[in-house]
């Protein structure tokens, strides 16, 4: 690891961080606390995604529904209007619209054909940037003398690697340069989460093989065709059954690669100096089981 105890974590002058988990367990707060410290850089996994790598197809979803409609079709035609995405840090909902929920297009589902290539766009593009990560490292450096660093990643970075493979190229040239770190929840994070995603359904990436495979399932279970499934449905039910397919996989990105930090104590933490410490504990904890 790059900090490989904690007394080379807590000297280096520079402290670089990969946080990872399932999306609301704490990546986000912990990064925003981080950069709003003063002295550390975020950079926004998801952010980079929907703008640098995304960001023309998402448009281009927009402008295909507004071509629909008479009055702006011919404004767009004419150069008269401009639609773009407005993704934030906060608000990467632009991006979770194109992915879309596949199912009946009556119900806002999109062909499951057209859901899955979809999702390999995704897939290019979270690789590409979790690899932009070593630029803007660089980036933070020269550019606003930032020597701490935070990346905040997605939380399908599971999905793109393989964390018992040693010769990983995501995860090798991440370790070179980050210390991973999994903020890692119990069941009962796990029931809130899956509550809070029952309430407000959102498009994920998955796996090829697993969507395929539970796409396929959903289909027998319920008796339905493609263009039946209600997509609400189908990714909530897919939300829960994912809960359970991620969470051996972050267990072994830390295992092989990283620490792990409890989310009850990330939730505690205050300030980037608590953060600090409780990674040290972490070290000093991983150090004394290896």
């Amino acid at each position: 690891m790059l900090y490989p105890n904690a007394g080379a974590w807590r000297d280096a002058p520079e402290k670089r961080i990969m946080l990872f988990a399932m999306s609301g367990l704490g990546k986000t707060y912990v990064s925003n606390m981080l950069r709003e410290a003063g002295t550390w850089f975020h950079y926004s996994v998801d952010y980079r995604i929907g703008t640098r790598y995304m960001g023309e197809h998402i448009a281009d979803n927009f402008k295909r529904e507004a071509m629909r409609v008479p009055l702006l079709r011919e404004l767009l035609l004419s150069d008269s209007v401009f639609i773009q995405s407005n993704i934030t840090f906060e608000n990467l909902a632009p991006l979770s619209t194109y992915l879309g929920k596949p199912g009946n297009p009556e119900l806002g589902g999109v062909p499951f054909k057209e859901y899955m290539r979809r999702q390999a766009l995704h897939r290019q593009a979270e690789i590409s940037a979790m690899l932009d990560t070593r630029h803007f490292i660089a980036r933070s450096k020269t550019l606003y003398d930032y020597g701490n660093f935070v990346c905040d990643c997605s939380g399908s970075i599971c999905e793109v690697v393989n964390p018992d493979d040693p010769n990983d190229p995501v995860l090798n040239a991440l370790s070179e340069d980050l210390l991973m770190v999994w903020i890692k929840g119990d069941e009962d994070h796990a029931d809130e989460l899956a509550r809070r995603f029952d309430r407000d359904p959102k498009p994920m990436y998955y796996q090829p093989a697993f969507l395929e495979s539970k796409w396929a399932e959903y289909l027998n279970q319920n008796g339905v065709e493609e263009n039946e499934v209600d997509p609400d449905a189908f990714v909530r039910w897919t939300y829960a059954e994912a809960l359970a397919h991620r969470q051996p996989r972050y267990a072994a990105m830390a295992q092989n690669w990283g620490i792990t930090l409890a989310a009850d104590d990330v939730a505690a933490v205050r300030s980037a100096e608590d953060i600090i410490a409780l990674i040290s504990q972490a070290l000093e904890a991983h150090s004394a089981n290896t």
